[in-house]
């Protein structure tokens, strides 16, 4: 496999399938785990990070996770390749920059992702399009029992899993659902959500994960307590307000609709109509353009538009994508000239 092969579809964290993807992107469970007999990520040297990226790539093998052409050690991955993977959410930044032997394998379809060497020895996670988090917890569990069928975990009887954060500590898994929330944005309500939420001992975080801003009204909702709840409990209790946020956005978007119509075309008609006639745009700006432009779809605005291609430009606008779509590095003047380009013409034959 090719790296240039990802390019062909918008993957699954985009793929607009599931129940609610008006608003639910994607659901996400990953689990974190450790080699017993090997030391943190950060206490090792080169030689015993190889020999984890050696383990590994046989188990994922071995146990069907992904192929060997779908395993990659980024050491070797040219940088705008590892970047690409940033943006397709199968990779961390963190795990971009790093400078030591580390890998990552890619099931069919992106759904399965498996990072090793990254902050632990193993993360692995599986993502589906829309509200589908317990298809994605079975599946994420399925795959951690093939690689416990070969690997021996890092585990106490009194702790649970080990990790090299203590956050991490206990289950080792983070459930996290990818949201679209324009219009708690625009009313001004998505303050009150996050308060909300932080008092059930969630986390609201952007459109990369931690430490990252939510572009293009992206945000995650993930559990922060790992420790002393099992992983259905975990669960569970992220399924339990995803569906009261989904509700609060509706009810949003219905107050909008109702109370200021003509005010809500026109963000949705002035974003479309940026979006196919400037020739200068800034990633930021197309976010925040495509944002109003999907909630319009979805509200009936635009009728004529479809969903897939509004999710596809959310992708393939982003830095990385545009320059493998180009063939060639680009400068970032450069890339906000292709970037109006490329969403001028697909507009344009829609």
């Amino acid at each position: 496999m090719l790296l240039d092969d990802l390019l062909k579809s918008p993957g699954e964290w985009l793929g607009g399938a599931g129940p609610q993807a008006d608003i639910v992107i994607s659901g996400r469970v990953r689990m974190a785990r450790n080699l017993a007999k090997y030391r943190f990520i950060s206490r090792m040297d080169t030689a015993e990070r190889q020999a984890v990226v050696d383990l590994v790539k046989s188990c994922l093998i071995a146990r069907g996770v992904a192929p060997a052409d779908r395993i990659f050690e980024l050491q070797q991955v040219p940088k705008l390749d590892c970047k690409l993977l940033v943006e397709r959410h199968l990779i961390s930044k963190e795990h971009e920059e790093a400078p030591h032997p580390r890998g990552v394998a890619i099931g069919d379809g992106e759904a399965v992702s498996v990072m090793f060497n990254e902050e632990d020895h193993i993360r692995l996670q599986v993502l589906k399009s829309g509200m589908r988090l317990q298809e994605t917890f079975v599946q994420a569990q399925g795959v951690d029992a093939k690689l416990d069928e070969d690997l021996d975990f890092a585990f106490s009887a009194d702790l649970g899993y080990l990790t090299a954060c203590p956050t991490n500590v206990g289950t080792g898994m983070r459930v996290s659902v990818m949201l679209h929330l324009p219009a708690l944005v625009i009313t001004r309500h998505i303050e009150k959500v996050f308060q909300a939420v932080s008092k059930i001992n969630l986390a609201v975080r952007g459109l990369y994960g931690e430490g990252t801003e939510a572009s293009g009204h992206f945000y995650q909702i993930s559990n922060q307590v790992t420790l002393g709840k099992t992983e259905a409990d975990i669960v569970a209790n992220v399924e339990q307000v995803i569906p009261t946020i989904v509700n609060y956005e509706r009810k949003a978007r219905e107050e909008l609709l109702k109370k200021d119509r003509v005010r809500l075309e026109d963000r949705v008609w002035r974003a479309y109509g940026l979006l196919k006639h400037v020739r200068v745009m800034t990633s930021d700006e197309s976010m925040m353009l495509l944002s109003a432009v999907r909630m319009g779809v979805h509200l009936g605005i635009l009728p004529g538009l479809d969903i897939g291609t509004v999710n596809e430009l959310f992708l393939f606008s982003q830095p990385a994508h545009l320059q493998k779509l180009a063939g060639k590095a680009l400068e970032a003047h450069q890339r906000d000239i292709r970037r109006a380009e490329f969403i001028r013409g697909r507009l344009e034959s829609k």
